[in-house]
């Protein structure tokens, strides 16, 4: 049996901290700005594994990319920007967001990409991006619905109707992206689940509309409008913000600001559980 001895209490505290930026929004940040046309000054950007391999995959891709101190400038090329070469190989490492949301932006690639992943993304289930992308036009290459995978686009992309019912941010999102490539309308009915790739790019004023309803949303995509490059501070991640929300609770008489944390509603969970049980 283990022992754990604590010899050394902290003492009260009333401290002002700031933490990482959101890891969902760094790569949504990321993979959105190389789709614009012009300079994008991304600010708080998270500094995790997940992050370096969507920047070594895009870059791959042909997207110019500075990263230096959590800030980062992503050179965009607008809709379908990227510059595809034979035998491009993007290892997405663990992320399966990266991942996913990429395959979305890859439909009208003219030559198969691979894409690879470490032994535990590779056992995760990609059927659910497989199937609606193979609507839109794109052909794939995979054994057992995993990675690794090879997606060959197509120049006739339609849009499609689809029906999300597994409440996957990650396959309304791909399915989202793909949709700014393609001509026409594509319409979503996405079961109730994080909705930061809708919001993004209802803040960047692109043609999406977006109707809640109780269960689900509808979501209307406009596709091929190309869009200029932005601006985006990435607010602070509540999940890495969680551990020091806890040290505080557990430390007697002390307070704890945390600044500029994306209060997503979709992410608050955990703040909701903790003042059911007493927290303030």
């Amino acid at each position: 049996m283990v022992k754990v001895v604590i010899q050394k209490k902290i003492n009260e505290f009333n401290k002002i901290i700031k933490v990482d930026g959101d890891k969902s929004l760094s790569i949504r940040s990321l993979l959105i700005g190389s789709q614009s046309y012009g300079v994008c000054n991304i600010k708080n950007l998270s500094i995790s594994e997940d992050i370096l391999s969507t920047i070594k995959g895009l870059r791959k891709l042909g997207i110019k990319i500075s990263f230096n101190n959590n800030k980062c400038v992503i050179y965009g090329n607008g809709l379908n920007g990227f510059k595809y070469k034979k035998n491009i190989s993007i290892n997405a490492g663990n992320s399966g967001t990266f991942a996913r949301l990429l395959l979305g932006l890859l439909v009208k690639t003219p030559y198969q990409v691979k894409i690879v992943g470490d032994k535990s993304l590779s056992k995760r289930d990609f059927l659910r991006i497989i199937s609606p992308l193979k609507k839109f036009g794109a052909n794939f290459i995979n054994k057992n619905n995993s990675l690794p995978l090879k997606i060959l686009g197509s120049e006739f992309l339609k849009p499609i109707i689809y029906n999300e019912t597994k409440g996957s941010a990650q396959c309304k999102s791909s399915v989202i992206l793909a949709a700014l490539n393609t001509p026409g309308k594509t319409i979503i009915k996405a079961k109730k689940s994080r909705n930061h790739t809708e919001l993004f790019l209802k803040y960047l004023n692109l043609p999406i509309r977006i109707i809640k309803k109780k269960e689900y949303d509808i979501i209307e995509v406009h596709g091929q409008k190309q869009f200029k490059s932005f601006d985006y501070i990435i607010p602070g991640d509540i999940s890495s913000s969680a551990f020091f929300i806890v040290l505080t609770l557990l430390s007697k008489n002390s307070k704890l600001k945390i600044l500029n944390v994306n209060i997503n509603s979709s992410r608050t969970g955990f703040i909701k559980i903790i003042n059911m049980m007493g927290a303030k």
